[in-house]
């Protein structure tokens, strides 16, 4: 299949993109560039496709496309906190526009990248299942939620939209990002050997690894109609349910010499939830999360060792929020974050 790939130049981007490739898919990248250079490492063999903002696209960048991976978005919490209305300009507005543009262009698959963030504080200690009450508790995760509500609506016989509600990502990806828990908390301890953790520990966190999300990508793009059309998946595995606590004692074990410092300074943070993703394997046979904590914490060592991760870079070019504020004040892109 021809397949439009949003987002090609982040963090999962980066990584599906030559996942897609090698399952012998044609893949045409579009991206605004924001982060095209946060490179970690000897570098990145980008796809052929469109530097363009994601609220500029134009039908016929849609022309000829079978599939569309829709992953662009400011993408996280703090950074959609901080710019609520750019957040849903972008993420909801935007995204549904570029649906639009899609089914008109005759696109039959729209696989797009919604979050576990969507349960928000879910209370208990039962794992949430798709059919959960959605509580978002940010402008990044309702944002999601309007997304997938306005898609349903554009679902018939010939569009097919799918909502992949990704858990925490975390694991390498040549353009890296910091500001995400567990490659953070190995980032500290690589630099300083000291495991940071600011909230107190005790919430849940669902964790999957960036080939994880790429391969259930995949997937999804190439799944029969039915089993996918209009429907929710939780994206990644029971095993990876864990306080913040646990993934910090994780890193702890693969940072020799490391010490754990919980101070709880942050305040306790309402985003806690424990995750089913029973319904991605039932739907999609085969698929299964392969990655574990204690693999990805390894993995990220290995790669912030060899590739010479230094403290501007971690703190600056490979964490969103600061990034874009340096590009600001460098008057490369303006309040709107466009160039």
């Amino acid at each position: 299949m021809r397949i439009l790939l949003t987002g090609h130049q982040g963090y999962l981007g980066s990584v599906m993109a030559p996942v897609l490739s090698a399952a012998g898919h044609e893949v045409i990248g579009l991206d605004s560039g924001l982060f095209a250079d946060c490179v970690l490492g000897p570098g990145v063999d980008d796809p052929p496709g469109y530097t363009v903002d994601l609220r500029d696209v134009s039908a016929e960048m849609l022309e000829g496309v079978d599939a569309v991976a829709h992953l662009a978005a400011l993408s996280n919490d703090p950074l959609g906190s901080l710019a609520p209305e750019l957040t849903y300009d972008i993420n909801h507005h935007a995204s549904v526009r570029l649906a639009r543009l899609a089914k008109d262009a005759g696109v039959r698959r729209f696989v797009y990248a919604s979050t576990c963030s969507v349960y928000g504080a879910s209370g208990g200690d039962e794992l949430v299942n798709e059919d959960a009450p959605l509580r978002p508790v940010t402008p990044y995760a309702e944002s999601k939620v309007r997304v997938e509500d306005d898609l349903v609506k554009l679902a018939d016989a010939d569009f097919s939209p799918v909502f992949m509600r990704n858990a925490t990502a975390f694991g390498f990806s040549p353009r890296l990002r910091a500001d995400i828990v567990l490659n953070n908390l190995v980032g500290h301890a690589v630099l300083s050997g000291e495991v940071l953790v600011l909230s107190d520990g005790t919430p849940w966190r669902p964790l999957v690894h960036a080939e994880d999300i790429a391969e259930a990508f995949l997937r999804a793009i190439e799944a029969p109609r039915d089993a996918v059309h209009a429907t929710a998946f939780n994206v990644g595995s029971e095993t990876n349910n864990v306080t913040v606590a646990e993934i910090a004692g994780e890193v702890v074990d693969a940072v020799p010499g490391a010490v754990l410092k919980i101070t709880g300074e942050a305040g306790n943070d309402p985003r806690s939830y424990r995750v089913d993703f029973a319904r991605i394997r039932a739907a999609l046979p085969g698929y299964s999360a392969r990655w574990t904590v204690r693999a990805g914490a390894e993995e990220l060592v290995a790669a912030y060792r060899t590739y010479g991760l230094t403290r501007h870079d971690f703190d600056r070019r490979f964490t969103r929020l600061t990034r874009l504020a340096d590009r600001q004040a460098a008057r490369s892109i303006d309040a709107e974050l466009r160039p």
